[in-house]
C-alpha cells in the first residue's frame, strides 16, 4: 500500500512520527540521513568540452587542415576567413546546448523559501531545505508546499496543482483514506511540493523530501531524457563524413596525378614551386568542395523560419526546432488551454417551466426564475474582475459573472444593488455556498452547490414565478437534465434560495434546507474556434493529433469528438489503463488512442517514446512542471507561455497564444524552411559538383588546369554565401501542407534535390568546358578566364533555378523573392571588378580577354541556365 491509501495513524508509523512532530535531535539526525530537501544538480560539461566536441565534425576537420597548409603556404587571408566561420558556429553551437541545462535550474527555484514546522511540539519556520521526513507542516492560503506528504488536518484546503497535472482547476484536499488505487490528480489526502494553496489551511506530515518527492522524480526524468537530434542534423552530420573523405581522397588523387607528371615531367621546370604550386591547387579545390559557410547558411534560414513563426505566436527556443516541425507526423497535445480556451464558460440552462435553454441578450425579456438565476450566480460568488480586467477567482465562479455580464447583466449592478450580509462558504463537505442578501425587500439566503447536494435540500421548485413543492416528477425533470449534461461532459451547478426572517439573522448549515430550486447551469471550457479547422488540415498534411490531458476521461472524450480529434474506431484510455498496458499491447494500441485522460509525467514520456519507436518525429505540447521531462524527451517540445519556467526551458519552442491552432502554422513555416535549406544545398553541390566535373575532366584529359587556385577560393567567396541565404528567403511552394511528412530516413539529396544537383552540375561543367576549349584555341591564359568567367556567372545565375525543382524562376514569380536578385546583381559586380585594370592581373585575366570573349562565356553561363529551366517544364509535362 502506498502513503494515500494509510490512514493517519498508518503514516505516523511509518515515517516514525506524532501530532507532535520531531524533536531537534531527532530532525538533526534525519537530516544527515536523508540530506537536505532540494533537488541536487547534476555534473555538466565544461563550456571548453562543449567548445571542442563542435570541430569533431569531419567537414570541419578537412577544412582545418586546408587551412593550416594555407598558413603554411603564405595565404594568411582565406585561412583566417574559413576559421572566423568556424569559430562562429563553434559558439552558436554551445550557446544552444547551455540554454538547454536551464530546466533542472528552474525547477530548484521552484521550492518553497520557508515553512511552518512543528519542533519540540512548538510551531517555528525554518528553511525548507532543513525540512525531513516527519516533520508536522503547517499551511495557509498562498503558501507554497514545500515537500511530499499526507495530510493530517484540512480546514476548506485548496490547492493549485497545475504544475504537476496540468488541469488549472484547484484541488479540493481533505483526510479520508484512498482504499483504490488512484492517479496523482485524485490523491485528494496528499500535498505534493511545490504545488500553491489558493483557498483554506492544512497541516501536513511529510513523506518524502528532495528526490522523493514528485518534482523530484520530474527532476530525475529531466536529466535521463534524451536530447534528441534533428533529421536534418543526423543527414548533415552523415553526409560531413561522406563527404569529407571523398574530397580527401579526391584531392589526394589529384595531387598525387599533378606530382607525378612534374616529377617524370620537364626536367627545367623548378620541381618545388611546381609541386608547391599543386598542392595549393589541391587545397584550393578542397576549399572550394566543401561549403564551410553550409552550417551557417543553415543557420540564417532556419533564424529566417525563426522569424516567420514569431509573427504566428511560436517562438523558437532552438534553432534546429524550426526544421523538426516541418517534419513532424505526431502531435501529443493538452487539452486546456491548447484545445480549448482555457475559460469556463456558461452554455446550457435548464428552468423548470421554460423551453428556452439561454438567455436573450436584453435583461428586461428575462422570467422571474431566469432573473433570479443570475442574481444568485453573481451574487453566491466571491470571484471578480479587477481594475486590469482580469478575473480573480475560481474559474467555475468565473463563468457565472462573465455569462451575466456577456447578458448585459452588469455583476458589479447586481451585486451593488443586492449587498452580502452574510455567508456561509463553500467547503468540500457540504459542496455547497450560502449568502444572505435582500432581494425586492424580502431577506434570502441564495445557495449554489453540487445538483445532487441541492437536491436532496430542496423542497420547493419556482416554476413561473411561484414557488410550488418539489414533487418527484419535476426532480425527475431536474435529475434527466443534469445527467444530460454529465454525458455532455459539462459541468452542472444547481441553483436556489430560502426565504429568510431578517436579512440580519444568523444562518447555520442547518438552515441550508427546504431549498426553493431555481435552475441549473451547464458549463464548460470550449474549444477554439480555429481548432476545427487546424484539425483537419493537419490530418490533410499527414499528421496525427493525439490528446494528452490531466482532465478526466469522459470530457476529453467530448472535446475529441467535438472537434474532430477522435475518429470512428479511436480510443480513449486513462493513465491507469495505461498503467496496467505492456509494453506489446501499448504497440498493438498505440495507432487506435486519441486520447490519453488522467496521466502522470511516466505516461507522457512513454507515450512519447512509444511513437519515436515507430521512427516518426514526434511532438509534445505542456504547460506544467509535470510536462517537463515529455518535453524534453519529445523530437520537439512545444511549451505554452503562459506555462511554467520549467516547462518553457525543456521546450524547443514557446507558443505566445498558447493556441494548437499555431502549431500547425508553425508546421507550414517548418517545412518551407526544409525546402529552403534543401534549395541553399542543392545550389551550393550543384554548383561545385560543376567545378569538379570541369577540373577532373582536365586532369584527366592531361590539359592544364581550368582555373588557378586563387580564382576558385574567389568563386567560393561570391558563390557559396549570399545566394544560398538568398534561397532560404523563398515562399512556401504551393503543395507545402498537402504532402505527407519526410520520411525520418529520407536524405538531404531526397524528393528529386540529387536529380537536380547532378543536372545542375553537368550543365554547368558542359557550358565551363566548352568555354575552357573555346579559349584555349586562342591561349591558355584566355581559356582560364573564359573558364572561370563561365563558371562564376552560371553558378550565380543558377540561384533562379535553384529556387524550386518544378517551378521555373518565372513560375515561382520572378520578382517575388528580391533577395535572390540582389544576390545576383551583386555577383556580377564582384565578378565585374575582377576584370578591372591591375585587378584583372591578380586573377589572371589577361589583356586579350575582352567583350567577344567575355560576351561567349557570359553566353555558355546563360545558356545552362535556361537548359535548367527548360528541363523543368518537360519534365512537368511529361509527369502528366
Amino acid at each position: 500500500m502506498t502513503i494515500y491509501q494509510k490512514s493517519i495513524e498508518a503514516v505516523f508509523d511509518e515515517v516514525d512520527t506524532s501530532e507532535k512532530g520531531l524533536s531537534k535531535p531527532e530532525a538533526s539526525d534525519r537530516l544527515e540521513e536523508y540530506g537536505y530537501n532540494e533537488i541536487k544538480e547534476k555534473e555538466k560539461a565544461s563550456t571548453l568540452k562543449l567548445f571542442l566536441e563542435t570541430f569533431k565534425d569531419a567537414m570541419v576537420i578537412v577544412l582545418l587542415v586546408a587551412a593550416g597548409v594555407q598558413i603554411a603556404l603564405g595565404e594568411i587571408a582565406e585561412s583566417a576567413i574559413i576559421f572566423l566561420v568556424l569559430l562562429i558556429n563553434a559558439v552558436i553551437s554551445v550557446v544552444q546546448t547551455k540554454k538547454a541545462e536551464n530546466s533542472l535550474e528552474a525547477l530548484q527555484d521552484m521550492s518553497a523559501p520557508e515553512a511552518n514546522v512543528l519542533r519540540d511540539g512548538t510551531k517555528m519556520t525554518l528553511p525548507s531545505k532543513e525540512l525531513v521526513p516527519g516533520d508536522i507542516v503547517f499551511l495557509e492560503a498562498g503558501d507554497y508546499v514545500p515537500a511530499d506528504g499526507r495530510i493530517i488536518e484540512s480546514g476548506s484546503l485548496k490547492v493549485n496543482e497545475g504544475m504537476l497535472t496540468g488541469e488549472s482547476e484547484a484541488v479540493e484536499k481533505g483526510i479520508e483514506t484512498i482504499r483504490e488505487e488512484a492517479v496523482l490528480g485524485d490523491r485528494h489526502n496528499m500535498l505534493f511540493s511545490s504545488s500553491l494553496v489558493v483557498y483554506g489551511r492544512g497541516t501536513f506530515v511529510v513523506t518524502g523530501t528532495a528526490e522523493q518527492t514528485e518534482i523530484g522524480k520530474i527532476a530525475d526524468m529531466l536529466s535521463t531524457a534524451e536530447q534528441k537530434q534533428t533529421p536534418l542534423q543526423l543527414k548533415l552530420n552523415s553526409f560531413s563524413k561522406k563527404l569529407g573523405i571523398g574530397i580527401l581522397m579526391l584531392c589526394i588523387l589529384i595531387f598525387a596525378v599533378q606530382a607525378a607528371r612534374i616529377w617524370f615531367g620537364d626536367s627545367n621546370v623548378d620541381t618545388t614551386t611546381a609541386l608547391l604550386n599543386a598542392l595549393m591547387f589541391s587545397v584550393a579545390i578542397a576549399v572550394a568542395a566543401i561549403p564551410e559557410a553550409l552550417q551557417s547558411i543553415v543557420t540564417i534560414v532556419l533564424s529566417v523560419g525563426t522569424n516567420k513563426m514569431a509573427k504566428q505566436h511560436a517562438i523558437i527556443r532552438k534553432l534546429p526546432a524550426v526544421e523538426t516541425l516541418g517534419s513532424t507526423s505526431i502531435i501529443c497535445t493538452d487539452k486546456t488551454g491548447t484545445l480549448t480556451q482555457n475559460k469556463m464558460t456558461v452554455t446550457d440552462l435548464f428552468i423548470p417551466g421554460s423551453s428556452r435553454d439561454s438567455l436573450t441578450d436584453n435583461p428586461e425579456d428575462w422570467s422571474t426564475s431566469e432573473r433570479l438565476l443570475v442574481n444568485i450566480g453573481v451574487l453566491c460568488n466571491d470571484s471578480y474582475i479587477n481594475k486590469a480586467g482580469d478575473p480573480i477567482g475560481d474559474p467555475t465562479e468565473v463563468a457565472l459573472i462573465n455569462f451575466a455580464n456577456a447578458k448585459n447583466g452588469d455583476y458589479e449592478e447586481i451585486r451593488n444593488r443586492y449587498p452580502r450580509e452574510s455567508e456561509l462558504p463553500f467547503d468540500s463537505d457540504r459542496k455547497l455556498m450560502s449568502t444572505v442578501h435582500e432581494i425586492d425587500s424580502i431577506p434570502m439566503m441564495l445557495v449554489k452547490g453540487g445538483p445532487d447536494v441541492i437536491f436532496e435540500r430542496a423542497g420547493y421548485v419556482l416554476i413561473d414565478g411561484e414557488e410550488r413543492p418539489l414533487d418527484g416528477n419535476m426532480l425527475q425533470k431536474f435529475q434527466d437534465a443534469y445527467e444530460s449534461f454529465s454525458e455532455q461532459a459539462l459541468r452542472g451547478l444547481a441553483f436556489g434560495y430560502r426565504r429568510l426572517d431578517s436579512k440580519d439573522a444568523a444562518i447555520t448549515h442547518d438552515d441550508e434546507t427546504d431549498i426553493v430550486l431555481t435552475g441549473l447551469m451547464a458549463m464548460m471550457d470550449p474549444p477554439r474556434e480555429a481548432v476545427y479547422g487546424s484539425i483537419e488540415e493537419s490530418r490533410k498534411a499527414g499528421i496525427r493529433t493525439v490528446m494528452i490531458t490531466g482532465d478526466h476521461k469522459i470530457t476529453a472524450q467530448a472535446i475529441a469528438r467535438e472537434i474532430g480529434l477522435m475518429q470512428e474506431g479511436d480510443i480513449a484510455v486513462t493513465g491507469r489503463e495505461l498503467d496496467d498496458m505492456t509494453e506489446e499491447e501499448l504497440e498493438d494500441k498505440l495507432e487506435s488512442i486519441s486520447v490519453y485522460a488522467r496521466v502522470s509525467p511516466e505516461n507522457k514520456i512513454r507515450i512519447v517514446r512509444a511513437w519515436q519507436r515507430r521512427d516518426v518525429i514526434t511532438a509534445m505540447t505542456g504547460d506544467g512542471v509535470n510536462d517537463a521531462p515529455a518535453l524534453k524527451q519529445a523530437d520537439i517540445g512545444i511549451a505554452m507561455g503562459s506555462g511554467t519556467e520549467v516547462a518553457k526551458d525543456s521546450s524547443a519552442m514557446i507558443l505566445t497564444d498558447d493556441n494548437f491552432v499555431s502549431i500547425v502554422n508553425a508546421v507550414g513555416v517548418g517545412r518551407t524552411v526544409f525546402d529552403n535549406i534543401k534549395k541553399s544545398i542543392g545550389y551550393l553541390f550543384a554548383g561545385n559538383l560543376g567545378a569538379i566535373i570541369a577540373i577532373l575532366y582536365a586532369v584527366t584529359l592531361n590539359m592544364p588546369n581550368p582555373f588557378t587556385a586563387l580564382q576558385l577560393l574567389f568563386i567560393n567567396l561570391v558563390n557559396d554565401s549570399l545566394p544560398a541565404i538568398a534561397l532560404g528567403m523563398e515562399k512556401s511552394e504551393p503543395d507545402v501542407m498537402n504532402r505527407k511528412p519526410r520520411d525520418v530516413d529520407e536524405g538531404i539529396f531526397a524528393g528529386g534535390t540529387m536529380k537536380a544537383v547532378v543536372t545542375r552540375g553537368i550543365l554547368i561543367a558542359l557550358a565551363v568546358i566548352i568555354s575552357f576549349h573555346t579559349g584555349l584555341g586562342s591561349s591558355v591564359e584566355i581559356g582560364v578566364a573564359m573558364a572561370f568567367t563561365t563558371l562564376i556567372l552560371s553558378r550565380t545565375l543558377q540561384t533562379f533555378a535553384a529556387r524550386s525543382n518544378t517551378q521555373t524562376a518565372f513560375g515561382a514569380g520572378f520578382f517575388h523573392n528580391r533577395y535572390v536578385i540582389g544576390a545576383v546583381i551583386l555577383g556580377f559586380a564582384l565578378y565585374g571588378m575582377t576584370t578591372l585594370p591591375l585587378v584583372r592581373e591578380i586573377f589572371n585575366i589577361p589583356p586579350e580577354f575582352g567583350i567577344m570573349e567575355w560576351l561567349y562565356a557570359t553566353g555558355l553561363a546563360l545558356l545552362s541556365v535556361i537548359m535548367m529551366e527548360v528541363m523543368k517544364v518537360v519534365q512537368s509535362r511529361m509527369s502528366r
